[in-house]
């Protein structure tokens, strides 16, 4: 009972101190100790650091660094290309001013599901969105909304395809790829944009209508140099090839690799199952690096500083998951931790997707991170809800989904970082545009969780 207390216990400081600031790289393992103390193991505390806590958490920057790297890198040529800022202006111009709202939603989706990261989309939307609003007279507060709707949901979680980390991560534990149960991820993805669209356009139409402009917000700089981005066609260049090349690789190229030494103890004695969706988006991303280089060759103001900025932008956030790992690693670790397993597995005995879908979106919740919370719980159950899977007849294909699509909900709660982030780049607060980010992605994706886990426990994986 002391074990378990220690684990609730450690839990709850890492929730309330990540909100308070403190970063996880010092909470995690400060705070797993913490754990390991209360379950009466405080003699093997430095054992457990070293040999658990840091060997999960290089474990997990050996397996997902260059997907970290290679993302942040390319959503930085992006932006510096000015590329991402063509296909939102493309898009403005294509819908018209009268479809602002839809515009800066389908601009934010179209770049976050070919790579770019949420950080660099709002960086590069913001400044168009807040000047097609200002001249639309729609109200400032619904900016955060829409970019969190078209960054945060849908093109993170749902679509098949997606290079999300939090759709790469479940593919080693599952030996699946990337356009795991494809069908559902495109059910759930529509859900997810038409119900938040009906949202933010039931909310913008109410504030209008009551005679509620763009807001008081006349000190604010929008600054829009947009003289040297390239075409909409070099624009979406490198968006389509990520998606398409990522395919085209995990399908049909791969496959017919003879990859038999993978089996040999000196590549981890794995197979091309385990490793074949990281692979293809690996080469895909490294592709569409290259050809978003060579593309804008003439536009790169300073091509080493950009890719350098890229790389070292990619530090803090694989760690910061990486740390949440260990410390889940540490706390699975624990013997009060099987009092927790089974009680989790518990809460849904006879559908595994039920109890995994809550599982990730309270530890996502506790993290304020998809990508953390999500890590923690493949870590620590991953095998338990394969072998579920297996006795249920469910497929790792639906597992992966359901385990993607679940870290999607809880973590978009008003700690998590990209939000508050996202608030900032708005200079908005917490007041003024929470609701409707909570709506669009929080609410509405864990009702598209609800409605695919229905689905594939009647119909299975499609």
């Amino acid at each position: 009972m002391v074990g378990l207390f220690g684990i609730l216990l450690s839990l709850g400081l890492l929730m309330y101190l990540a909100y308070r600031g403190i970063t996880v790289l010092i909470l995690a393992p400060i705070l797993a100790l913490v754990a390991v103390i209360f379950s009466g193991e405080g003699a093997v505390l430095l054992g457990t650091y070293t040999q658990v806590f840091m060997q999960s958490l290089g474990g997990y920057v050996i397996k997902y660094f260059p997907l970290f790297l290679l993302g942040a890198v390319f959503g930085k040529l992006m932006d510096d290309s000015g590329a991402a800022r063509s296909i939102a202006r493309w898009l403005v111009a294509k819908l018209g001013k009268q479809r602002s709202l839809l515009a800066i939603v389908l601009a934010c989706g179209i770049l976050t599901y070919g790579g770019v990261s949420l950080f660099v989309v709002g960086f590069a939307v913001y400044p168009i969105a807040a000047a097609l609003f200002r001249e639309a007279s729609l109200p400032k507060r619904f900016i955060p909304g829409a970019i969190a709707l078209g960054a945060l949901t849908f093109t993170m979680t749902a679509l098949p395809g997606t290079p999300a980390i939090q759709n790469a991560i479940p593919m080693p534990f599952f030996s699946t790829d990337a356009f795991a149960a494809p069908f559902l991820g495109i059910i759930g993805g529509l859900i997810m944009l038409l119900g938040g669209m009906w949202w933010l356009s039931y909310r913008v139409n109410n504030a209008t209508a009551a005679g509620e402009g763009y807001g008081n917000h006349q000190d604010e700089i929008i600054d829009i140099d947009t003289a040297n981005d390239p075409s909409i066609s070099i624009a979406l260049l490198p968006i389509i090839l990520v998606i398409s090349t990522n395919f085209v690789l995990s399908k049909y190229l791969l496959p017919l690799l003879d990859t038999t030494y993978l089996a040999d103890t000196k590549y981890g004695a794995t197979s091309l199952n385990s490793v074949i969706g990281t692979w293809a988006i690996i080469c895909a991303l490294v592709i569409a690096c290259m050809v978003l280089i060579l593309s804008n060759w003439k536009r790169w103001k300073d091509l080493k500083n950009t890719i350098n900025k890229g790389t070292l932008g990619s530090l803090l956030p694989i760690f910061n998951t990486a740390s949440e790992v260990g410390y889940g690693s540490v706390i699975a670790s624990l013997a009060a931790f099987i009092v927790v397993r089974d009680f989790l597995v518990s809460l849904s005995p006879n559908n595994p997707l039920i109890s995994e879908a809550i599982v990730v979106n309270v530890l996502a919740g506790i993290t304020g991170s998809a990508s953390g919370g999500l890590s923690i719980a493949l870590n620590t159950m991953g095998d338990t809800y394969l072998n579920l899977g297996t006795q249920f007849n469910i497929s790792p294909e639906l597992l992966h989904r359901i385990a993607s699509m679940a870290s999607g909900g809880f973590d978009a709660l008003p700690h998590n970082g990209a939000v508050i982030t996202l608030l900032v780049i708005c200079g908005l607060s917490h007041r003024e545009s929470y609701p409707d980010i909570g709506m669009v992605a929080v609410v509405i994706p864990l009702v598209a969780l609800a409605v695919v886990i229905t689905l594939g426990t009647i119909f299975g994986s499609f």
